[in-house]
């Protein structure tokens, strides 16, 4: 709340809590703790009536928007299995979707670098999508590829929004990986012509050259066919853990397929930011050769050994992208901002968590000229609210929720990677509601958030 936000946006990129059935609930559970370390069986939920129901009896502070994550449909329905799915299994993903939309849920998100989610084809995709637009949400996606297939990864998502009629968010757009940039001017050509088309489609960044995310994300996704004992298996095999080692250090054989990060960036631009396994706690906040050296191994063979010890827990900052990339998307009229962040107490995460928004005002509006102040409050505000459907939010009108901040003309993020845990200077006061949720730069303790949602427009054929 100290960063000046008032609603949050959950379930992105694939991963909610819910909706499960009994014989999927641990597989989320595990599938969660990945991106976030420990998830207890109880914060895992049948669907987003009982998600809510928790939240409101503790009470939540700011506002919360949630999408269904695409890989809780596909456990609850196939597990971690790499195939397509059957048309039976289709349409039960279709009617699990179909409940949580109704239910007030504002949208589906993909995640398809993310297995399961990365295992889906177009036409399960397209019959998710075509569900999404029946109910008038929003169909998120982080797509198939952010390296060398960007623009493809781009065309299929946009394919989806074109036959299903859904309208779109690209998520975090950017072209990772010093071979790939300038990417990014050459997507946003792609959307403007989708655009032009018809297609209702905007895309989110972060205002940081770096993302972030797990350990897993350093394998193919292949690899992780089956969950995590299958991995485990695999890297045991002494041939399975020398073609994952050649793999992600040189690359795929294939020009054409998914490019391994650490081919693109090196172990150096690599970040240990989130660890649980109390052995490997003291590698937290080192780049992953630094690590590697201090513990006597080559970085591979001390990748392997967090994805073991940790069960694949282990959080990672990725440093990966261009600033001219980084503008270009920042600045593009399609464009709003999200943080991306990663909440995950006594670890060391990515500064977005704490400092986006303030950054936004600080660094990108007044110190570096990239727009004006209006300009990037509308990003942060009316544009993500039209977004997700939420029409009594976003502006300062009468008749709107009281949902404000106010915050100083020096206003600046303090979060760094290096210290990342910062509030930032100048969020002064907010309102959630009418009440006070930061007062004179305290938080009050005041619980007046709920989860928001409900039909944006009726069902139609």
């Amino acid at each position: 709340m100290l960063q000046g936000v008032t609603s949050i946006v959950v379930g992105n990129c694939s991963f909610s809590l819910y909706p499960t059935r009994p014989a999927s609930a641990e597989a989320l559970r595990l599938h969660f703790s990945g991106l976030l370390g420990e998830t207890a069986a109880h914060e895992v939920f049948d669907g987003l009536a009982s998600y809510r129901d928790a939240l409101h009896g503790r009470g939540i502070g700011p506002n919360l928007v949630s999408l269904v994550g695409h890989a809780a449909l596909r456990l609850a329905v196939m597990g971690y299995e790499h195939r397509p799915a059957t048309p039976a299994e289709v349409a039960t993903m279709v009617e699990l979707l179909d409940a949580q939309l109704a239910d007030g849920a504002a949208g589906l998100s993909l995640g398809l670098v993310y297995p399961p989610s990365a295992y889906a084809d177009v036409s399960e995709m397209a019959a998710l999508a075509e569900m999404v637009r029946r109910h008038g949400r929003v169909l998120a996606a982080h797509v198939r590829s952010y390296e060398a297939g960007l623009l493809g990864a781009v065309e299929e998502f946009l394919g989806l929004l074109r036959s299903s009629g859904a309208a779109g968010l690209l998520s975090h757009l950017q072209s990772a990986g010093r071979p790939n940039w300038g990417g990014v001017p050459k997507a946003i050509r792609l959307l403007e012509g989708a655009r032009a088309e018809g297609i209702d489609v905007s895309f989110d960044m972060y205002p940081y050259p770096a993302g972030s995310s797990y350990m897993l994300q350093l394998l193919p996704p292949e690899a992780q066919a089956g969950g995590l004992d299958r991995l485990l298996a695999r890297l045991h095999d002494p041939a399975g853990r020398e073609a994952l080692r050649l793999w992600i250090e040189q690359g795929p054989a294939d020009p054409h397929a998914a490019q391994s990060k650490i081919s693109l960036i090196g172990w150096g631009n690599v970040l240990l930011s989130g660890v649980g396994a109390p052995a490997l706690k003291r590698f937290e906040g080192m780049r992953l050769d630094a690590a590697a050296a201090a513990a006597g191994l080559d970085p591979f063979d001390l990748m392997v050994r967090f994805v073991e010890e940790d069960a694949g827990q282990t959080a990672i900052v990725m440093f990966q992208l261009d600033e001219a990339d980084l503008r270009a998307a920042c600045t593009h009229c399609l464009h709003m901002f999200g943080s991306d962040g990663l909440p995950r107490p006594g670890t060391r995460p990515h500064p977005r968590a704490y400092g986006t928004f303030p950054r936004v005002i600080g660094k990108l509006a007044r110190a570096d000229g990239w727009f004006g102040l209006e300009d990037g409050v509308r990003r942060m505000t009316s544009v993500a609210a039209q977004r997700f459907g939420l029409h009594d939010r976003g502006v300062v009108r009468p008749g709107m929720a009281a949902d404000l901040v106010l915050f100083a003309e020096d206003t600046i993020d303090r979060a760094t990677f290096a210290d990342p845990v910062q509030m930032p200077h100048g969020i002064t006061d907010v309102w959630v509601a009418g009440e006070a949720v930061v007062e004179a730069g305290a938080v009050t303790g005041r619980l007046p958030g709920r989860v928001l949602g409900g039909p944006l427009n009726p069902v139609v054929a």
